[in-house]
Parts: C-alpha cells; structure tokens; sequence
C-alpha cells in the first residue's frame, strides 16, 4: 500500500507593487508636512541645544531616509515572518529599556533614550507590543483567552513588565500608551469580557496611583485642571501653545512666520509641533493635517478589514490604532483637552526612534495590503469589522483561508 502525502498548502505568494494609494499619498503628505514644519523650527531649537542651524533639519532628513527604506524592506517582508521574531524583539526591548535605566541619561527630567538621546526604546517597546500580541492572540481561541492562566495572566506579565521599565524612566504616557493598545489587542482578539472590564480596572486603578505617587504627574493633573477653569492659570506650556493657536486664526500668519517659537514654546520641534502648525497654517491648516490622519485610519482599517487571516488584521488594526493614538493624544495636549503627556506627534515631530518605528509600521501595514489586495473581500461596515476580529474564524467563512494565510 502506497501511503500518499497531502501536499501542504501553499501561502499565496505577492507579486507585483500592490498598494492602497490613498494610504500611500496620506503617508507622503504627512512627511512632507513635517518635514516642512521641522525646517520652520530648525533654527531656534538647533541654537538652544548648542548646534549649527540647520542641524537638527538635517538629522530629520537623515532619519526620515532611514525610516523610508526600513518601510519599503518590510513592505516586501512577509508579516508572517514575525511570528518567530517577536519574542526576540520583545527580549532585546527589555534589554533596551534596563539599559536605559542604567545608563541614565538624563535629558527634559527624564531618562527616556541612549547614546545621547539618539534610540528610544520606549517607541520601539509600543510597536513591539502590538507585533507580539497579534502572533500571540492569533495563535488562541476564544476558550484559551478565556482561561485565567492561559489568558489574563500571560497578558498582565507582559504588558505590566514592559509598562513598569517605560514608567520607570519616568514616561507615564507611554507606559499608559502601552498598557491601552495591550487592552485593544486582547478585546480584538476575542479576549473575554469580564477580563477586559478587570484589565481596564486594573489600568485604572495603577493610573491613578502613578500619577499621586509621581510628584510631575501630579503637578500636569492639577495644571490641567486650573486650566480648564481658566485657560490663563494653565501650565506655562499650554499656555504658550494656546497663544500659538490663537494667533494663528483661520488662515495662519504664514509658513516660516510663526514667533512663539523663538519667545519661549517648550520642544517647538517635538511635543509641541502641533502649536507651530496651527500659528503658521491657522485653523485651515490644523484641519487638514488632522484629514490626513482621518485618511490614514480610514484605509489602514480597510488594509485590515481584507487582511488574509487574522494575524494581518490584528497587526495593521493595532499598528494603525497606535499611530493614531498619539496623534490625537498630541493635538489633544496642545489644544487643552489632556493634561501635558509628551507624546510625539507621528511622522511630524522631529525625532530617530519615532519615525523610524512610525515608518516601519507603514511598512508592515504595506505588506499585509499586498498580501490581501488579491483577496476577493464583501465589503463590511465598520462594526462589522469589529465583528469579524472577535470571531476566530472569521476569515475562513469570507476567504477560504486559514488563520495562517493558507487556501484550503
């Protein structure tokens, strides 16, 4: 008797440049535009950290480059890949972070970076997170993430670990950044719901303790709190990105034009980019690069609404949902909604670590385009796309693939 082997399944292979061009172009314009704002502020700032003018321009130049070809790399990179990497990166992560700790280098009251404030590990900690959980949360079903030890735990150790080396430094946002997309990823992934009320319970409740236990977070809460009583008893920071905004008005008072970043706005170039966009280009200009990051969700969803199995949906939701969540935690700062965080604002602030990471989730989220783009995908509303990500199967009963990107 002849016993015959069931040929293995072949993963579809991508061939050709298949893009979705309007996350492409929303990409581009967001560059440019920082590009753009990090030479308005290149002067001053350059100046005051002792540098040549045009230094700092240069630099972003420089990592903007790098971070192009780490995105057009992992856009031909199988994202499957990762599924053996990620515990890899999540150890050298952890190392990254200790040797941040260690080594303290002092820079803004905290130690967030290494040699002389050139890597981050913290930004690279938050794409990190999102990777590992979607290969983790891909690989369980529903009663696997239901079970305490098998689910909730393994969760807590992981997001708690990395949240209390990034807290350390001290950077409260991103350790509270950290522990909120692990929440996302674990309710996307199908996570139980008395788990997820008891994981916000528990982010709750360290938040809370974090912020009266660290004496500047303390401070931030109670600054923002005056000031939305009265915008003038602010902190010093807001008050100076609300004069920034106001003298912007609808139409700006021009590119380059802008005064407030040479009288006194705290990190003009970083944090508080946001402020010098609306001086220069007015309420017309904030609006629009705001658009730009409404295109960007809005197709990243798309990418991962016909992602071909679940661990590409679960990557580009997370990758997507993170970038936007500092956008809107920056502009949210700077318009005095959040009390002062010192998130950066993606693919506009000047800065290695974030771009580099921001770009090199792009390139991720390309990929999982390509590899759906041949995909022949009913379209879903937007609940329904939420639907579909809590369901362990859901890919199958649309496509015929497997979670592991397999035709049957």
């Amino acid at each position: 008797m002849i016993n015959q082997v069931t040929p293995k399944p072949k993963r579809r292979q991508v061939k050709g440049l298949r893009i979705d061009i309007p996350f492409i172009l929303a990409i581009i314009c967001l560059l440019t535009v920082g590009l753009l704002m990090v030479y308005s502020t290149d002067l001053d700032a350059s100046l005051r950290m002792g540098k040549d003018p045009g230094y700092i321009f240069q630099r972003q130049v420089m990592w903007v480059a790098m971070g192009l070809a780490v995105a057009i790399f992992l856009s031909y990179f199988d994202y499957h890949n990762f599924e053996k990497l990620v515990v890899p990166m999540l150890i050298v992560v952890i190392i990254g972070l200790f040797a941040v700790l260690i080594r303290n280098e002092v820079q803004f009251n905290s130690s967030r970076a290494l040699f002389s404030g050139s890597v981050q590990p913290g930004e690279l900690a938050k794409m990190v997170v999102v990777l590992y959980l979607s290969v983790w949360l891909s690989k369980r079903d529903s009663r696997e993430l239901g079970n305490l030890k098998m689910g909730l735990f393994p969760l807590l150790v992981i997001l708690v670990s990395i949240s209390m080396l990034i807290f350390f430094q001290p950077d409260i946002s991103a350790a509270i950044t950290v522990l909120g997309l692990g929440i996302m990823m674990f309710f996307l992934g199908g996570g139980n719901w008395k788990q997820i009320a008891a994981l916000l319970g528990i982010v709750g409740t360290v938040g809370l303790v974090a912020i009266n236990v660290y004496s500047t977070g303390r401070v931030r809460v109670s600054q923002y709190l005056q000031g939305l009583q009265d915008p003038t008893a602010g902190s010093y920071h807001i008050r100076r990105t609300f004069e920034a905004v106001i003298k912007g008005k609808f139409f700006g008072v021009g590119l380059g034009e802008a005064n407030t970043k040479f009288t006194g706005l705290p990190l003009p170039h970083t944090d508080s980019i946001f402020a010098v966009v609306a001086e220069e280009t007015g309420l017309f200009g904030s609006f629009i690069l705001i658009g730009l990051y409404v295109l960007l969700i809005w197709r990243g969803y798309k990418i991962a609404q016909k992602a071909p199995d679940q661990l590409g949906s679960l990557m580009a939701f997370g990758l997507v949902t993170w970038i936007v969540i500092e956008a809107m935690l920056n502009v949210a700062v700077i318009v005095g909604l959040f009390p002062f965080a010192g998130n950066t604002l993606p693919f506009i602030s000047s800065g290695g670590s974030s771009i580099v990471t921001n770009l090199a989730a792009v390139g991720i989220i390309i990929n999982i385009a390509r590899q759906g783009e041949g995909l022949k995908i009913q379209e879903r509303s937007k609940t329904s796309a939420t639907v579909d990500l809590r369901r362990r199967d859901w890919r199958r009963s649309v496509s015929g693939a497997d979670r592991h990107g397999n035709f049957r």
